[in-house]
């Protein structure tokens, strides 16, 4: 087995599925001009999307490691490689809504696949780590092209259908992270072998009522409760409180997303060399100053109208940072949890970490809405600090249980 050809191949599968995945806004926006959809209908995108994704991982997670690793990823990128072919001609909404089902029993499935086959790779927990972070950096590079990419095919559409083209590049891209898993070969180790009861949903069970998975999901659920709770609402954020330009508050978003993207890529180093506790502690305290630091200029700036990026307040720059500092948390809980477990539990972990996953974002983006619509925006993004603090005292459980017995 390659360890180089595996990583190189997780790299492009998981940033092609981030590109998909992040597009919903995207082409719910494309649907409504050129489907004739109405707001309500272009909203069931992300429902197609999110509930995907749970039932994906409900009912297929513990059978990955029976499937095998490989031939799951394999799957996953040749189903997504014809349904963004048969997108590309799509001439209704309901083509849109069955890709959208398709990428997210898709994701469901590479993202259990993707973990369990780390749990191969890794050579030690600091090893594991390591790989996750550049793995989840990978991811959100792809969702940073992903904003570009359809930004572009829009941009230079001339009849209302040309930026569906953007669907046959995507396409291509599925077809040769397919080629590349047919001749990637991946050892699952003494995984194959599991007893039978570990592959089933029972295991799941099993698993969800012990403390300490109880303890990491939860971190986990309230660490994308924020970052989906920012990242779903900063354009709204940067139009209404910075009053930004409609176009210019969703480029600069891209900010968050990058912030992310480099944060994961630099975890990655970070973890071989300093206590994963430690750091993301420090990365939990910078959040908070950069929140306490930032909101207050976006009040300052909330009388000035900016019509370009040098105009734009100090706010609409240091804000979005914050991702640099949350993207190490999400990776790393993840690494930890794993690291604690045998092998043939990770599918069985990975299930339950994408299902709390969901409905953290889902969570997160309905609760920050409703502060925005009830308060004034920054204090909606003050409202972050609570769940900040909870993962902050979570986290020292996490380590005091680490070591949990699993066998």
């Amino acid at each position: 087995m390659s360890r180089a050809r595996v990583l190189v191949a997780l790299a492009l599968s998981y940033a092609l599925l981030g590109i998909l995945m992040n597009s919903v806004g995207v082409v719910i926006l494309q649907s409504i001009r050129h489907f004739d959809t109405t707001k309500p209908m272009g909203s069931t995108l992300e429902a197609c999307k999110d509930l995907s994704v749970v039932a994906a991982s409900f009912l297929l997670a513990t059978r990955i490691p029976s499937i095998g690793y490989r031939r799951s990823l394999l799957g996953v990128m040749a189903a997504m490689a014809m349904a963004c072919v048969a997108a590309s001609f799509a001439d209704r909404f309901l083509a849109m809504q069955a890709l959208f089902v398709v990428t997210g029993l898709s994701f469901g499935v590479a993202k259990v696949a993707t973990y369990a086959t780390i749990g191969v790779l890794a050579r030690d927990p600091a090893d594991h780590a390591s790989i996750t972070g550049l793995v989840e950096g990978v991811f959100m590079v792809g969702l940073l092209v992903g904003v570009w990419l359809f930004g572009w095919f829009i941009g230079a559409d001339a009849t209302g259908s040309q930026w569906l083209h953007v669907y046959r590049l995507l396409g291509a891209g599925c077809c040769g992270a397919a080629l590349l898993w047919l001749v990637t070969p991946v050892d699952q180790g003494g995984v194959d072998d599991a007893e039978p009861s570990a592959a089933g949903w029972s295991e799941m069970v099993r698993l969800a009522l012990m403390p300490a998975t109880v303890t990491v999901l939860a971190a986990l659920f309230l660490y994308v409760l924020i970052e989906q709770g920012v990242g779903t609402w900063l354009p709204t954020f940067n139009n209404q409180i910075l009053r930004l330009p409609a176009a210019m508050s969703v480029q600069m978003s891209s900010i968050f997303v990058g912030a992310l993207a480099v944060g994961r890529l630099v975890s990655g180093a970070v973890l071989r060399r300093l206590d994963w506790l430690f750091v993301l502690l420090t990365c939990l305290g910078c959040v908070a100053l950069l929140v306490l630091a930032s909101l207050p200029l976006a009040k300052e700036a909330s009388g000035v109208q900016a019509i370009g990026w040098l105009d734009a307040p100090p706010a609409a720059f240091l804000f979005p940072l914050l991702g640099l500092f949350l993207a190490p948390i999400y990776p790393t809980v993840c690494s930890v949890a794993l690291s604690a477990l045998p092998r043939r539990r990770h599918a069985a972990m990975m299930g339950l970490i994408v299902i709390f996953s969901a409905l953290g974002g889902t969570i997160g983006s309905f609760l920050t809405g409703l502060l925005f619509q009830k308060l004034d925006g920054a204090l909606a993004f003050y409202a972050t600090l609570v769940p900040l603090a909870l993962v902050a005292g979570i986290l020292p459980v996490i380590r005091r249980q680490q070591r949990w017995t699993a066998a």
